[in-house]
C-alpha cells in the first residue's frame, strides 16, 4: 500500500490542480437550463454577489459572455461553476478552453439553509457564487470526452439489460394470473421454457396477442442486448483503456463487459486517495447512525455510482467457490501483468476464504456479497492505480 501512494502523490502533484486553494479575481455561479443561463458575479471580499443577467444556452452567447466578463478583469484567469445535471460538461469544456477555471458543482452537497422557503434562478445563481468565493462547494470528476463516449456505450447495454429483466417480469407475472405455471424444478429462460409459451392457450384471442408482444419485447431486448455486447467487445480494442482492461481481467469473475463498465463509470481511480473512499463512492461502505455511547450502522449507503456497484456485486457471486486457477482464469489473466496476476491470486485466497468464514458464521447470505464485493474493490483499486502509472509512463517515453 505504501508504494501504491507515493506513486498517487506523484500523479496528483504533476496532474491535478486544487482550483479551491487559489485566489480568484471575480467568481461566478451560473444556474444553467436547457435554454437559459442565469449568472451572478461574486468578488473577493464580504460583498453580496451581482446579479449578471440572463444568457440563452448558445456556444456563441456564452462565448461572448466569458470574453465580456475576462476583460472587465483585464483577461486574468476567472472561476466558474454550475450545478451537474441534464446539461452535461458541454459548458465545462467550452469555459475551460476559453482559458478559464471550471468547477461542476455535486447538487446534494450544495449548503441549503432550512428556513428559506424562496427559491428562483436569480438566487441560485447568488447562492452559486457566493459559496464558490467561500469554498464551500464540492466539484464532480468531470471526465473527458473520449471516456463520456465509453460511459455512454456501457450505459446503454444496462438500459437495454433493465429492459429485458423487465420484460421478463411481465411475461411471468401474466401467465402466473392467468392460471398458467412453470415447474418450479425447472429452470426458466431455456429453449423448453420459450416452448412452454409459444404453446400456451387462453380463453380470450386478445389474450394471445398480449402474450406476443411481451414475448417480441423480450426477443427485442435480448438481440439489441447482444449485439451491443459484442459491439462493446469490438470498440475495446481501441479505447486507450485496453491495456488496464487486460489486468482487471486477471481478477477472478471479471471480464471484459465487466471491467469496461467500471473503468467507464470510474474513469480517474487516481482521485481516490485510498481504497476506502473507492468503497464508499460505489456506495458499498454500511450507514451509520451513532451518538454518544450508541453505534448503530443499517445497510449499505448505496449513495454512489449504481451501475457500477451493480457490476461489482455481481462479480463478487464468483467468489463463494474455492480459490483455485482454473483453465478459464488462466486464458483470461492470459495478457494481464506479473502484478495483476499476484493481486489477482491474493484477491482469491482472502475473498474465498472470507466468503466461508462469514457464511460458517451464520450471516445472510447476500449481505455476505456485499461485504465480498466491497473488499473486491480494494484490489480493483490496487491494480488499476499501478497499471495506470505504468501506462502513463510508456506514453511519456514515445
Amino acid at each position: 500500500m505504501n508504494h501504491i501512494t507515493k506513486l498517487l502523490e506523484k500523479v496528483n502533484v504533476n496532474s491535478f490542480k486544487d482550483i479551491q486553494t487559489r485566489n480568484y479575481p471575480a467568481y461566478i455561479g451560473m444556474d444553467t437550463h436547457k435554454d437559459t443561463i442565469v449568472s451572478s458575479i461574486a468578488t473577493p471580499g464580504r460583498t453580496q454577489p451581482k446579479h449578471l443577467g440572463t444568457i440563452a444556452n448558445d456556444p456563441k452567447k456564452i462565448a461572448i459572455f466569458v470574453k465580456n466578463i475576462s476583460t472587465k478583469f483585464n483577461g486574468e484567469v476567472l472561476l466558474f461553476c454550475y450545478e451537474a445535471g441534464p446539461c452535461g460538461y458541454i459548458l465545462y469544456h467550452q469555459i475551460t478552453s476559453l482559458g478559464h477555471d471550471c468547477m461542476v458543482v455535486a447538487p446534494s452537497l450544495i449548503p441549503q439553509k432550512s428556513s428559506k422557503r424562496v427559491k428562483t434562478d436569480r438566487i441560485d445563481a447568488q447562492k452559486l457564487a457566493r459559496y464558490l468565493r467561500d469554498g464551500s462547494l464540492t466539484s464532480v470528476w468531470v471526465p473527458n470526452t473520449e471516456q463520456e463516449a465509453m460511459r455512454d456505450l456501457v450505459r446503454i447495454r444496462l438500459d437495454f439489460k433493465i429492459q429485458e429483466t423487465k420484460a421478463k417480469q411481465q411475461i411471468n407475472g401474466f401467465i402466473l394470473r392467468n392460471g398458467h405455471i412453470w415447474p418450479r424444478e425447472k429452470s426458466r429462460w431455456s429453449k423448453g421454457f420459450y416452448t412452454w409459451l409459444e404453446e400456451l392457450k387462453f380463453k380470450h384471442p386478445w389474450q394471445q396477442v398480449v402474450l406476443q408482444e411481451y414475448f417480441d419485447a423480450l426477443i427485442g431486448a435480448t438481440k439489441k442486448l447482444d449485439q451491443l455486447c459484442a459491439y462493446i467487445q469490438q470498440v475495446r480494442m481501441t479505447w486507450s483503456q485496453s491495456v488496464i482492461i487486460d489486468s482487471m481481467r486477471a481478477l477472478r469473475g471479471i471480464d471484459t463487459l465487466a471491467a469496461m463498465t467500471i473503468l467507464a463509470e470510474i474513469g480517474d481511480f487516481s482521485r481516490f486517495e485510498h481504497p476506502k473512499k473507492l468503497m464508499s463512492y460505489f456506495g458499498l461502505t454500511p450507514s451509520e447512525y451513532s451518538s454518544a455511547t450508541k453505534r448503530r450502522q443499517g445497510a449499505i449507503t448505496k449513495s454512489g455510482n449504481s451501475a457500477a456497484r451493480r457490476m461489482l456485486v455481481e462479480c463478487a457471486w464468483s467468489y463463494q467457490f474455492p480459490a483455485r486457477k482454473t483453465k478459464h482464469i488462466k486464458a483470461k489473466e492470459k495478457n494481464a501483468s506479473d502484478h495483476a496476476k499476484a493481486v489477482a491470486w491474493k484477491a482469491q485466497k482472502r475473498l474465498c476464504t472470507r466468503y466461508q468464514t462469514l457464511i460458517q458464521a451464520g450471516k445472510n447470505k447476500n449481505q455476505v456479497i456485499v461485504a465480498i464485493a466491497r473488499e473486491l474493490v480494494g484490489f480493483i483499486w490496487e491494480i488499476v492505480i499501478v497499471e495506470t502509472h505504468k501506462l502513463k509512463q510508456a506514453q511519456s517515453l514515445k
